[in-house]
């Protein structure tokens, strides 16, 4: 069967001609996407090269490491030793600061996703006096820089008894991470449909379980995308830690720098420190990669 008129030069089923494309244009197209993978593939190696050169740091001797780069593994493998980390378990003040940072990080982000996830909600679809100017002064709150609440806080803390403690840490970092988290979570939680709320209020849902069955599950990417901006944020604190702990209750990256200013000759610990420090929060933003970029594109299309 003869070919109409009015299909020549369209795209075949399998869409691998487009109409009106020429064989030059389809080679540079085809050439400049190459050429865009090619650019990004090594702006990413670039960015993962103080990474893999910490890595690699932290499994040489400091005898290796004072003589030369730690590009020179790869032409001499015999320098790679799990000595440092054996002696980084050994010091109890780097593993009781790695156990502090757990205690004050976990417990600081889930409270900022579960208050701010209920806060959230009652944002967007309770009815209370003053709901919108209450969501104003919450907003008002991201304006103000971490750097003015030290010193009142810190006076504060201590007339209670919270400074130099974990809890004390938690609550700050805590207070500091709501306002954000109520914003965001707000904004998401208020493009529910409300016929879908309304239907599940007709079932005999109350407002705890319709939170609970309904807004957690369509909130997931959102609530996981603020969970790891939270928890990265509070792990990799130092100005914070700095100034609300004490010897007992340092996390680990007050504790890198205090040994460094009290022996700055020790790299064979601060080297796989500073390596445990950085792969846990990437351990757990590649662990949450697809809820992040599903929170990160959530109402980008409808």
């Amino acid at each position: 069967m003869t070919a109409t008129a009015g299909s020549i030069g369209k795209a075949d089923p399998a869409g691998t001609v487009k109409a009106g494309q020429s064989v030059a244009s389809r080679i540079t197209e085809r050439l400049s996407g190459g050429l865009v993978r090619a650019v990004l593939i090594v702006v990413g190696l670039f960015w993962l090269v103080p990474t893999i050169g910490l890595f690699i740091s932290s499994l040489r001797t400091p005898q290796d490491m004072s003589a030369s780069g730690w590009w020179t593994v790869f032409t001499e493998p015999s320098q790679l030793t799990v000595d440092s980390y054996q002696k980084l378990l050994e010091n109890s003040d780097i593993t009781h600061s790695l156990v502090n940072t757990v205690l004050i990080t976990v417990p600081a982000t889930v409270l900022v996703v579960v208050v701010g996830a209920l806060a959230g909600y009652a944002f967007a679809w309770m009815e209370f006096p003053g709901r919108d100017w209450w969501f104003l002064g919450v907003v008002s709150l991201l304006v103000v820089p971490v750097q003015v609440a030290l010193i009142p806080i810190a006076e504060l803390f201590g007339r209670i008894g919270l400074f130099g403690t974990i809890l004390g840490v938690i609550l700050f970092h805590t207070g500091f991470g709501l306002p954000f988290a109520v914003f965001l979570l707000r904004n998401f939680v208020a493009e529910i449909p409300r016929e879908l709320l309304e239907a599940a209020r007709l079932d005999g849902a109350g407002e705890l379980r319709l939170f609970a069955r309904v807004v957690m599950p369509l909130g997931g990417p959102a609530i996981a995308s603020l969970g790891i901006f939270q928890f990265l944020w509070v792990w990799n604190d130092m100005l914070v830690a700095l100034v609300f702990t004490k010897s007992g209750t340092q996390p680990i990256t007050v504790a890198l720098q205090t040994q460094v200013r009290q022996f700055g000759n020790n790299i064979d610990v601060l080297a796989p420190g500073a390596f445990i420090s950085m792969v846990i929060p990437l351990a757990v933003f590649f662990a949450f990669q697809r809820q992040f970029v599903s929170g990160v594109m959530a109402g980008a299309v409808k």
